[in-house]
């Protein structure tokens, strides 16, 4: 993977301002070729800098119950508890931390029941989880993917 460049973040500013606008127009913002915007783009997307994703407001699309779940796991049971964890629709995001918890996961559910019963059967019957500690999220103040300045 090569280093990014001052460039590389311009374009990645401009695409993360609008990931719909043209190669062409970044180009013109930058006083570069519409070829030298697209040679850079496809080689972060490459190297995996960044991927174009769609970003939705889980509320409008049914998904009204947000939590982050804490999970303190058996020794030598984590990485298997994430990999299944992984295999969920619900699971948006799990990670291994340091502190209370060994992994901890951000979920979507569309209402409680499913959280409950993610909760009570599916967490429940995996092999080496201890305890989960569940967040119910109650206001959101901030989701971003923002991560330069612009």
């Amino acid at each position: 993977m090569s280093k990014l460049d001052e460039m590389d973040f311009s374009i990645l500013g401009f695409l993360q301002e609008n990931g719909k606008r043209s190669y062409t127009e970044i180009a013109k913002l930058l006083n570069v070729s519409e070829g030298t915007v697209r040679t850079r783009i496809n080689r972060m997307l490459k190297d995996g800098v960044f991927e174009f994703i769609i970003h939705m407001d889980p509320n409008k699309i049914g998904l009204n119950v947000q939590v982050i779940i804490g999970i303190v796991t058996k020794l030598g049971h984590q990485e298997q508890i994430a990999t299944t964890l992984n295999r969920y629709q619900e699971v948006r995001f799990v990670g291994a931390f340091s502190g209370r918890h060994d992994l901890i996961l951000q979920a979507y559910f569309k209402n409680n029941d499913d959280l409950v019963h993610f909760v009570n059967k599916e967490l429940a019957n995996m092999d080496g989880v201890i305890s989960v500690d569940v967040s119910i999220e109650l206001k959101q103040y901030k989701d971003s993917f923002s991560y330069i300045e612009k």
